[in-house]
């Protein structure tokens, strides 16, 4: 078990990063605006960073912060409903210290799991351009360069799906797409990179509907631990 983000895993580049100027303004419009319930909090409204294990086998990639979760506390997944339902799953997996996570200083702590994001700024209606994606990939690319005991991906929904194809097509993979569409509970092989695991994003959209449910997830999640070996 390690403290979130380790000091020296991510330069300052990061936190100061405004390289999408949509998004830029609007994570800070968010911040000063602000939803009632947070109205005291000062909010994150920076890029976020990854956090969990660096010694990790297994990487929970996302979509993007939540505008009044990670934007507001600086940590992925953290203070929000996607979070709420993720961090159960990953304590009752044996990959997090406490069923919650509410704060950067919680006390949270993840074993064998990093967790990161495709886009690291929260995008408007949570819909991030093609552009922005691959503006951010380089931080995507950070995280895995940083991450030697990597065995396997979980990819949260398409988004993140697609941009972990992405990012494998960057570093020189011949690999065709289509050929790795999307689908719940596969395990996608990669030929000579980490394998992906795909699981439905654990937004309050899919979680409230059923579209995924704790037994859904905790089945893909059990996939994704075998395959990193944890």
């Amino acid at each position: 078990m390690t403290e979130p983000a380790p000091a020296g895993f991510y330069p300052p580049a990061l936190e100061t990063c405004r390289a999408c100027p949509r998004l830029a303004r609007h994570r800070e419009e968010v911040a000063r605006a602000k939803r009632r319930a947070y109205r005291d909090e000062r909010y994150w409204a920076r890029p976020v960073p990854g956090f969990g294990d660096p010694e990790a086998r297994l990487l929970l990639l996302g979509l993007a912060p939540g505008a009044h979760g990670s934007n507001r506390t600086g940590r992925m997944f953290t203070g929000d409903a996607s979070g709420d339902f993720l961090f159960p799953a990953l304590y009752r997996g044996g990959l997090a210290s406490q069923p919650d996570s509410r704060a950067r200083d919680d006390g949270q702590r993840l074993r064998g799991v990093w967790i990161t994001a495709a886009l690291r700024c929260v995008p408007p209606d949570n819909r991030p351009l093609r552009e922005e994606l691959a503006t951010c990939r380089p931080w995507l690319e950070h995280d895995l360069s940083r991450l030697p005991g990597l065995r396997a991906v979980l990819a949260l929904g398409g988004i993140a799906h697609d941009s972990y194809l992405e990012l494998l097509k960057a570093r020189g993979h011949r690999l065709v797409k289509a050929r790795y569409p999307f689908a719940h509970g596969v395990c996608h092989d990669l030929k000579g990179a980490a394998p992906m695991i795909d699981v439905y994003h654990p937004s309050q959209q899919n979680t409230a509907t059923g579209r995924l449910t704790e037994a859904m997830f905790d089945a893909v999640l059990h996939d994704a631990k075998a395959a990193a070996g944890l």
